[in-house]
């Protein structure tokens, strides 16, 4: 199959708005690309029609995507042979590997065509975006095969991979399906969270009682244990074991033979409170723990236990088992109420100790992938900062001929110039996009380069974030986590935004 039928595919998802549209225009690629009978070539599909590569990281940044050769004229690539090229590139190491890979980078994108460079370049950044999220591709993967949505989202759970299920469903068919199992060793596709307003909303959706957890700052793991074997797996399955020997001695210490689990990894100051977000995360980049700081890992929930699925039964359940198998001291904080004034005190206490918010669980769902109905939702402070869009990105997909995505500064009062801190494309209103595509029009400040605008320096934006955390691909050494646009501020001007010294104070305070 030739890469620009997949690029096609790609434009006509993202310009559509209906959701069926875009699982039929999914299911029909999936079709085609099937008919060939190679399971491989199905999983690279559906891999980058998630927006996923299925190598993972290959060692390919913004910088080697900054400049390329002009585009081909004729479409000769093919799925597979991008594919193979991209296997080539992450291959690459050793002395001299950063000039070897931007060189079979340049090879790739030479043979290129226009369209299939604004997708390449989008899919290697991690920034291509139209709307197929899990959901939809998982309804297309269920109507290209033929199967019920269901069971192909119980399949993409078991085996913690969508694309792997999309080959398994449309080469094997139902049975191919029925092989993927819970067995420990093998990551799952974790639960995730909706988010709540706040306590009273939280206990409303979730019938009126519910669990409250402390959301801690640290990192989410998978915990997996077969006799004497532990493998521990990060939020997006990742294999971390070998980072990890504080976690896998804990697990190791609990009177079980084989379990799964769900828990947070989480480096600890003296006094119990936590370090900031980047130094546990420092521990998940490095492939030797060193010198870095200890990690203390605290169990949440339980998905097997020794011979027995836990996954559909529910939470109480679920946390009963893991009541008796983990001690209190290694387990979250939690609180079973439907007392709003009991759940706002357990909110302020996790918030005081230095951690992100609650958690509030169902006390009767089962454990499914996700964030499928609202078994779980989040609650935590929202913090804001005035900040100065610096550039702006041109849209692509629904997006195309809006300028989206946009490049956020604080203010430095010691240069009287602005510090980047990271971009965002959400929050973004559809007459949103269309006021500041023609603002930001008026501000460009000479030519683009590639698909990014340099603005004039001048207009305020309120941004929503989560955190603040280091970062060495900013000159700030700072980058906000999660963030949004919640509107744009004409009543400022831009020597009244926020300057970096309130944004190191947020880093500096693990905010």
């Amino acid at each position: 199959m030739l890469l620009a039928e997949v690029v096609a595919a790609s434009a006509e998802i993202a310009s559509a708005s209906a959701r069926l549209v875009k699982t039929d225009r999914l299911a029909a690629l999936l079709t085609r690309v099937a008919a060939a009978g190679d399971a491989h070539l199905v999983t690279v599909t559906a891999s980058w029609l998630s927006g996923e590569l299925p190598q993972r990281q290959i060692g390919v940044g913004w910088a080697a995507l900054r400049t390329l050769p002009p585009p081909a004229t004729t479409a000769t690539l093919t799925v597979a042979d991008v594919d193979a090229r991209f296997s080539r590139i992450g291959a690459v190491a050793g002395k001299g590997a950063r000039t070897a890979r931007a060189e079979l980078v340049r090879d790739l994108f030479a043979t290129a065509t226009d369209t299939e460079q604004v997708f390449l370049r989008r899919l290697l950044s991690g920034e291509l975006r139209q709307g197929a999220l899990a959901g939809v591709m998982s309804d297309a993967i269920a109507r290209a095969a033929g199967i019920p949505a269901a069971e192909v989202r119980r399949a993409a759970m078991l085996a913690g991979a969508l694309p792997t299920v999309a080959a398994a469903a449309l080469i094997g068919g139902r049975p191919a399906l029925a092989e993927f199992r819970l067995r420990a060793g093998r990551p799952v596709g974790p639960m995730l969270a909706q988010t709540a307003t706040g306590v009273d909303d939280a206990l409303q959706r979730l019938g009126g009682t519910a669990v409250f957890e402390a959301k801690l700052d640290g990192a989410r793991v998978q915990i997996h244990r077969a006799g004497s074997a532990v493998s521990v797996y990060t939020r997006s399955l990742d294999d971390v074991t070998a980072r990890l020997p504080e976690v896998v001695a804990a697990t190791l210490a609990l009177p079980a033979t084989d379990l799964i689990a769900d828990a947070e990894a989480i480096a600890l100051r003296p006094d119990g409170r936590p370090q900031r977000f980047q130094v546990t995360a420092a521990r998940f980049g490095r492939k030797h723990p060193g010198e870095l700081e200890p990690l203390s890992v605290f169990f949440f929930d339980l998905l097997h236990l020794d011979g027995t699925d836990l996954l559909d039964l529910p939470t109480r359940d679920r946390l009963a088992a893991l009541d008796g198998l983990v001690p209190a001291a290694q387990r979250v904080d939690r609180l079973v109420t439907a007392d709003s004034a009991m759940a706002l005190a357990f909110l302020d206490r996790t918030l005081a100790a230095g951690h992100e918010g609650v958690m509030a669980k169902s006390l009767s769902a089962p454990y499914e992938a996700g964030r499928r109905g609202a078994g779980w939702l989040k609650v935590k402070p929202v913090h804001t900062l005035d900040l100065v869009v610096l550039a702006v990105e041109r849209g692509s997909g629904r997006r195309t001929g809006t300028l989206s995505n946009i490049h956020l500064g604080a203010r430095d009062p010691a240069t009287g110039g602005f510090v980047m801190l990271g971009k965002t494309f959400k929050g973004m209103t559809g007459a949103m996009l269309a006021w500041q595509t023609e603002r930001f029009t008026e501000l460009a400040d000479g030519p683009a380069d590639g698909y990014v605008v340099t603005l004039r320096p001048e207009q305020v934006v309120e941004i929503a974030f989560d955190g603040v955390q280091g970062s060495t691909r900013y000159p700030g050494g700072m980058a906000l986590r999660f963030a949004r646009v919640v509107r744009y501020r004409d009543d400022k001007s831009a020597d009244e935004a926020d300057t970096v010294d309130t944004v190191r104070a947020f880093y500096e305070r693990g905010g």
